[in-house]
């Protein structure tokens, strides 16, 4: 079972593919996905979205796990990352996914143990769960592959259910 991870935002957009492995959960793809500042938005989102569809057809994810909409101060770019989680979720409907969503604290609670952990928690909680191969990741992978890993810990029974009833 591979499960696509994804760490809304419409200049980085975090994303994982993960499969549920028999000891340990094996991460088989993790990538930010950066737009370009000066593009006009519909252009950065198209740009996500077509970048998020060929994830799609290279890895064929058995379903995708978004992080829910957190509303920070800035009002202007909680709007902007909302737009890109709507391209992310049409994205996935699109192609017959099942869609998971979880709040922050409920990542947080999954992977860390705790609700109010820190970044560094859970990229530390990250590291001793999931064999990584050795590459530099940038805070957005980390995120996204918090979010695989929730799903895969959270839904299992629920998704194989699903799955089932897929194929």
């Amino acid at each position: 079972m591979k499960v696509l991870g994804i760490d809304p935002g419409y200049e980085k957009l975090g994303i994982a593919i993960v499969e549920k492995g028999l000891k340990k959960e094996l991460l088989l793809y993790s990538h930010c996905i950066k737009t370009k500042r000066g593009d006009d938005f519909e252009k950065r989102l198209l740009f996500l979205g077509e970048e998020l569809e060929n994830v799609i057809k290279i890895w064929r994810p058995d379903c995708v796990a978004l992080e829910t909409l957190y509303m920070h101060t800035n009002q202007k770019t909680g709007m902007g990352v909302a737009e890109s989680r709507g391209v992310c979720t049409y994205i996935a409907a699109k192609h017959k996914l099942p869609i998971y969503s979880y709040t922050p604290i409920q990542i947080k609670e999954t992977v860390a143990g705790y609700g109010r952990a820190d970044k560094k928690q859970v990229s530390e909680m990250v590291l001793k769960t999931i064999d990584l191969p050795l590459k530099k990741r940038e805070d957005d992978e980390f995120d996204a592959i918090a979010v695989a890993l929730t799903s895969i810990y959270r839904d299992l029974s629920n998704l194989s259910t699903q799955l089932k009833r897929r194929y």
